[in-house]
């Protein structure tokens, strides 16, 4: 006698599900043992301390130091505050001035780290200047550019006004922040970053978006949001594929001071 299709089929779902029955775990043989996992064990790193000083909080023990308090050396120079060209054009070591463990933003030239990075978790401490001068964009501006390209604002957000996606806390004409959780000019304020690369492909499409989730003075400002290009002064954000890229520090014409500046890579 042969097969009809309706026998099988009852005999392909039978098979499926005798498929499954043996597939399942038996909870009366599960163990608490059963899901341990033990390895790949994470490495051990020692944690940064909050101290008293101006070195404010120290760095974890697998960290690449960029600023330690001493001097610019893990930086070069780029003319203007516009990061457009850091790829083509630098003018040779850092020389913003380093006074009492702080180095302080200069007029004309911005900050490039030697080092490139791709994805990272980054510590930063920065004070705008005391005495209040300007207002809006005009006060305490500067700017945190990851992987040279993505601008994370810096500015004196205490009390003054400005347009919600350039305040401090925003990426930069791209992403409005959570929370103003700015403390008074000349006090010491701290970013936390934890930054994922954009991905692209062989033809240099953009597969995934860079995201960035971000902690002004302990506060969540950032929550895995996500870039869409370069940042841009005019216009919308640009697609540009790349790789590592460096962190770069902005002087915008006001004295902003950095201090305890590191990165773990990721």
């Amino acid at each position: 006698m042969k097969n009809s299709p309706l026998s099988l089929a009852a005999c392909v779902a039978l098979m499926s599900l005798a498929t499954v029955s043996i597939a399942q775990v038996q909870p009366s043989k599960q163990s608490p043992e059963s899901t341990e996992i033990w390895e790949p064990v994470p490495p051990v790193v020692t944690p940064g301390t909050t101290s008293a000083n101006t070195s404010g909080t120290t760095p974890p023990s697998d960290a690449t130091i960029l600023f330690d308090g001493k001097n610019a050396d893990q930086w070069l120079a780029i003319k203007g505050y516009s990061p457009a060209n850091w790829e083509k054009v630098n003018e040779g070591p850092l020389k913003w001035p380093v006074t009492d463990g702080v180095m302080y933003s200069t007029k004309g030239f911005s900050a490039r780290s030697k080092k490139e990075f791709t994805d990272f978790q980054m510590h930063l401490e920065f004070k705008t200047p005391e005495k209040v001068e300007g207002n809006g964009q005009g006060r305490g501006n500067s700017g945190i550019f990851l992987q040279g390209r993505y601008e994370l604002q810096v500015l004196d957000n205490y009390d003054n006004k400005t347009y919600v996606n350039g305040m401090v806390g925003s990426i930069y004409k791209q992403a409005i922040p959570l929370a103003n959780p700015s403390r008074k000019p000349g006090e010491w304020q701290s970013y936390d970053i934890i930054y994922q690369a954009p991905r692209f492909n062989k033809a240099g499409l953009m597969l995934d978006y860079a995201y960035v989730t971000v902690l002004l003075n302990g506060v969540l400002v950032q929550n895995h949001a996500a870039i869409r290009g370069t940042t841009e002064y005019i216009g919308y954000p640009k697609v540009q594929a790349h790789g590592a890229g460096p962190i770069l520090l902005q002087d915008h014409g006001n004295p902003v001071g950095y201090r305890n500046i590191w990165v773990r890579e990721l």
